[in-house]
């Protein structure tokens, strides 16, 4: 599929396109400069349509950037490819664009677009190496890749100077969508740099190779069309990095009169200067002390120079740069951010660009959660936590299991550091009071919830458990009623029943059930289908009521809650939930409810153990399970054991009877001490002491004496 894209991985052109060199007769003649097709029109639009799926179907940025790696100049040759015709840019320029803008947001650099631009205006592969290839266009609609022969001439297959104007705004096009200031800011540096050095060496003698000395003399050309270019459309991008613009101007002023050559870079130097000098914020103090000394010489030296334009406009610089910071007003004066500042809220922002692009694809939506993610861990002060909530609240609700499962894990990270803010926003969207959610959405919100919970630990407590816990019971209980929900069931059954009259009157009397004419089914299969389609259908609402899977989510968190922190929820929450259950076991035993008893089986188990484990660590949790009743849950679950149309359930009841038999036990004997010395021995039970240091002292008997044994009334 790549070699398909750039052949130059491959090594070796498919033995099918290879020439033929046999010849049928002796007056045969072949012809070596024939150029043969490596890859047909369809087999790279094949190549193309294929990766795309694929990197949209396995979201993890690693993977797409070792696959587009090696494909970089060819996806910027055929997304730069001249338009011809709307089926050729969906088939090859579109693809194209949209693949190189992935890489490029995912690993973009200066240093990558610098390589990009280095082949700015090449086809292929026209270099000394096993392959030698280019593009060609073929008709209206096509492009294939084919094959030089040795005799081909590389300067006219590389280069095609009259593309230039064409590819240089494509590439700008590209670093406004997805280069960031820093990126544009460097990049320009560079040029800069590499321009004014490229001045200074010209004057120098060298003999280089034919093809070398067109290709020297086209990079210049095209890193001053791209300088132009970003001077004129990038201008407010340019100064990103005003302190490495410093250390450039600071470079090029020390260097004047030391060669004429470089005297032409002079105004240029001090547009820039001008440009640092003149923008918004701008302060003295934030300037390195010994730029900014460098760059003063510099003007008072040129301000006394010949040249007019250029002194005047020293001398003017100068004077700008001596009362900058009496311009602005103090009381308006803006503190500057620090470089961790700046760089976390580029980082910030870039981030928000890649999540709520519509047209983002799979990788970059997961690379711009994984930067908001580095931000949290960081502690970074720039993220907005109440914009954030919202943002990754609206994400969790769409239908993408790479998206939630990263978005239920940043909510984790926020709760470390915001749980009451972040417990409260999972809560609105679980409980669902306005009826805006659907089921499935509140269940990755419980989710959510369930991780946020484990993840506080020993600090879920006070205020943020009470909510938790409140919340989940109301959800848990029976009396839950969703009147909108109602509303919207009673207009689907009316629905249903105009839907049925209508087929009757069609049949002219009871429709038949067409789904029984399937033969391939026995009538065991038949039977078990019908349960689990009753059940299924049962977990909905009926009637407004809350749906059962969401009293059953509820219940299971909870159950998590007991877990974490029993003491953290309080005696009034744990003692309502246990009631619940058992209400839940005794009154709701129909098949559908089956998940539900479930719930609340092991939410009981949950509580019995998290008193046993409290009780073996020396914890004071407030409340404890008095005899009466730990008499009534066990009365009630040995009838679930033996009552209950659940295997599962009739398990989980007999495993919480025998953990309540064994609380009993436990409580005849005292507590191990924690910090106690030697080993544990059983010294009382229920009160009656047996211990080895209180038995009464006896006299001695004499030798060969037997004990006398007096019956006394």
């Amino acid at each position: 599929m790549l070699t398909n894209i750039n052949p130059t991985l491959s090594g070796r052109g498919p033995a099918r396109n290879s020439a033929t060199l046999a010849a049928n007769g002796q007056d045969d003649v072949v012809d070596l400069r024939r150029e043969t097709v490596l890859v047909g029109a369809d087999e790279l639009y094949t190549a193309l349509k294929r990766l795309s799926s694929l990197l949209n179907s396995h979201p993890y940025p690693g993977l797409t950037k070792r696959l587009l790696a090696p494909l970089l100049s060819p996806l910027w040759t055929i997304s730069t490819w001249p338009p011809a015709s709307k089926e050729f840019d969906e088939r090859y320029r579109r693809p194209a664009d949209i693949l190189l803008q992935i890489y490029l947001k995912l690993a973009g650099s200066p240093d990558k677009f610098r390589a990009l631009l280095g082949k700015l205006l090449h086809n292929g592969n026209v270099g000394a190496s096993n392959i030698r290839w280019k593009y060609n266009q073929v008709g209206e609609s096509g492009l294939e890749v084919k094959r030089l022969q040795g005799s081909t001439n590389v300067a006219d297959q590389d280069l095609d100077l009259g593309l230039l104007e064409s590819k240089s705004d494509a590439f700008i096009q590209l670093l406004q969508s997805v280069g960031t200031d820093l990126d544009i800011s460097t990049l320009f540096l560079n040029l800069l740099k590499n321009s004014l050095t490229s001045t200074e060496s010209a004057q120098e003698i060298k003999v280089k190779p034919e093809t070398q000395q067109q290709t020297d003399s086209v990079v210049p050309l095209i890193e001053a069309k791209m300088l132009q270019k970003m001077m004129e459309k990038l201008s407010d991008q340019l100064v990103s990095s005003w302190k490495q613009m410093l250390e450039l101007v600071s470079q090029i002023l020390g260097e004047f009169q030391k060669s004429s050559a470089n005297d032409d870079a002079i105004p240029v130097a001090l547009s820039l200067l001008n440009l640092v000098v003149a923008a918004p914020g701008f302060q003295r103090s934030n300037v390195p002390p010994g730029t900014l000394a460098s760059i003063e010489s510099s003007l008072e030296r040129i301000s006394k120079a010949q040249d007019t334009d250029a002194s005047q406009t020293a001398r003017n610089l100068s004077l700008l740069l001596k009362y900058r910071d009496t311009i602005d007003d103090p009381s308006e004066r803006i503190t500057a951010p620090t470089d961790r500042q700046v760089e976390d809220r580029k980082t910030y922002n870039l981030a928000i660009s890649y999540i709520t692009q519509a047209d983002s694809p799979p990788p970059v939506r997961t690379e711009g959660l994984s930067l908001l993610s580095g931000l949290i861990r960081a502690g970074s002060p720039i993220v907005d936590v109440q914009a954030t909530l919202v943002l990754l609240s609206s994400l969790l609700n769409e239908d993408e299991d790479y998206i939630n499962l990263t978005v239920v894990r940043i909510f984790t990270q926020l709760a470390s550091k915001h749980p009451r803010s972040t417990t409260k926003e999972i809560l609105e969207h679980y409980v669902d009071a306005s009826e805006r959610e659907t089921t499935d959405a509140r269940l990755r919100f419980g989710e959510a919830l369930l991780q946020v919970i484990q993840r506080l630990g020993e600090t879920f407590a006070g205020e943020t458990a009470k909510q938790v816990g409140e919340a989940l019971l109301s959800i848990a209980g029976r009396r839950g009623h969703r009147p909108k929900t109602k509303a919207k069931q009673e207009r689907a059954e009316e629905l249903e029943k105009r839907k049925n009259k209508a087929a009757n009157d069609a049949w002219q009397g009871e429709a038949p059930d067409l789904s029984e004419l399937d033969e391939d089914q026995t009538e065991e299969e038949k039977a078990r289908n019908e349960i689990i389609a009753q059940i299924v259908s049962g977990w909905e609402s009926k009637r407004g009521a809350e749906d059962t899977r969401m009293r059953a989510s509820a219940l299971s968190i909870f159950s998590v809650g007991i877990e974490t922190n029993v003491a953290g929820l309080g005696a009034t929450l744990v003692e309502a939930a246990v009631d619940l259950c058992l209400n839940v076991l005794t009154l709701e035993s129909g098949p559908e409810t089956g998940i539900l008893r479930r719930a609340a089986i092991v939410l009981v188990l949950h509580f019995v153990r998290a008193l046993a484990d409290a009780r073996e660590h020396g914890k004071r949790l407030g409340f404890g399970l008095p005899d009466s009743s730990r008499e009534d849950i066990a009365r009630v679950l040995e009838y679930v054991a033996h009552t209950d149309n659940d295997g599962l359930v009739r398990e989980h009841a007999n495993d919480v009877v025998e953990s309540l038999q064994n609380w009993q036990l436990s409580t005849l004997v005292p507590p191990e001490p924690l910090h106690g010395g030697g080993s544990a021995t059983l010294t009382k039970l229920a009160g009656l002491d047996i211990g080895t240091h209180l038995k009464p002292s006896l006299p001695p008997l004499e030798p060969g004496a037997r004990p006398r044994i007096e019956e006394i009334e």
